[in-house]
């Protein structure tokens, strides 16, 4: 054995330790945060409306990513064998892919439902409702569950040799034949899990921006209160844009080059794109903190749910300060209260 393959294999040691012992981490926070935001906007009749429910559906998403991902990606780097059969090889990369295009696309849908609230306040009343949304949620769910199918077909449990150990990993073996199945395969999640919803988010904060800066609603006149409303919501989903687009933009990068270029074996490398996993499986656990942080109703919800304040006198507290949102926006502004939900958020 050579120094380098010594050195391979001590890297590998550390890497089942250390790899394993940080996605741990990450699937002990996202289970619980996400499980907390879901009965938090469930429980609570007062966080239900357009936005919340993307966020709801944004939580069940990183939610299954979580279970259905993290531990089974974990145990590939702690093992040196798949002890889960062909069948789990299949059902875990389809759910991991199904959950990455739900999360980017419910992040597209929260953008429009952010567009549609800032640039047609006023004509978007009657489609920016909590029916609609979850119509366009499971639509949206539907089409990614059938045109992921394809990925119970390419990814198998594979047994292969390495250092004279006989190992098994759960690999998309369709590339291994016909290599442009797996340019093919990448080159499309690149493309429409990364590239053009991240685009498309992109041109609708664009031409929100102006809408922002001025604060003018066409048709109709708004509050102080209902600006800043606005503004502190889309703020907060810019955020959740921004930092799913950073944790997968390496993981991506890296994918795109294996397939169409030359990514170097070496140990720095084969790091980089182990901390590179780590940072995209990461995004599956942040969001409920960052809810906490920018929303004074999240905040005040988790803590009800967390440490199980009275039930009762949160209410009290909600309908003396909803009471109060609903006087200003009466004597301001000329738009219904009922569709000035942002404050809820």
């Amino acid at each position: 054995m050579t120094n380098s393959d010594e050195s391979y294999l001590n890297f590998e040691s550390l890497v089942r330790i250390v790899v394993p012992t940080i996605f741990g981490v990450i699937f002990l926070l996202g289970l619980v945060g996400n499980i907390v935001v879901i009965l938090v906007v469930i429980g609570d009749k007062h966080m239900r409306n357009t936005t919340n429910i993307l966020i709801l559906n944004l939580a069940i998403a990183d939610l299954f990513f979580i279970v259905f991902c993290v531990p089974f990606t974990a145990s590939g780097y702690a093992m040196t064998v798949w002890p889960f059969g062909n069948i789990w090889c299949k059902v875990v990369q389809y759910m991991m892919y199904v959950c990455a295009y739900a999360s980017v696309y419910t992040l597209v849908l929260m953008s429009l439902d952010r567009y549609l609230a800032v640039v047609h306040a006023i004509r978007s009343m009657r489609y920016r409702t909590e029916r609609n949304t979850s119509l366009a949620v499971i639509i949206t769910w539907v089409v990614i569950l059938l045109c992921n199918i394809p990925i119970l077909f390419i990814y198998e449990e594979y047994q292969y040799e390495h250092f004279k150990e006989n190992r098994s990993a759960c690999l998309n073996v369709a590339e291994f034949d016909k290599p442009y199945v797996g340019k093919l395969f990448y080159g499309i999640f690149f493309a429409f899990g990364y590239i053009l919803p991240l685009g498309a988010v992109c041109i609708m904060y664009g031409l929100m921006l102006k809408r922002l800066l001025y604060g003018i609603v066409p048709g109709g006149n708004q509050s102080a209160e209902s600006i800043r409303a606005k503004k502190r919501v889309t703020r907060m989903v810019i955020i959740v844009v921004v930092l799913f687009a950073v944790c997968w933009l390496p993981i991506q990068v890296i994918l795109i080059v294996q397939k169409f270029g030359f990514y170097p074996t070496d140990i720095l490398y084969v790091g980089i794109q182990m901390a590179s996993n780590c940072l995209a499986y990461m995004n599956s656990c942040v969001n409920p903190f960052l809810y906490a942080f920018l929303s004074e109703n999240f905040r005040r919800s988790f803590r009800k749910v967390l440490f199980c304040f009275d039930s009762q006198r949160g209410k009290h507290s909600y309908e003396r300060t909803s009471t109060r949102m609903v006087d200003e926006k009466t004597k301001n502004t000329t738009v219904p209260s009922k569709y000035n939900n942002d404050n809820n958020v």
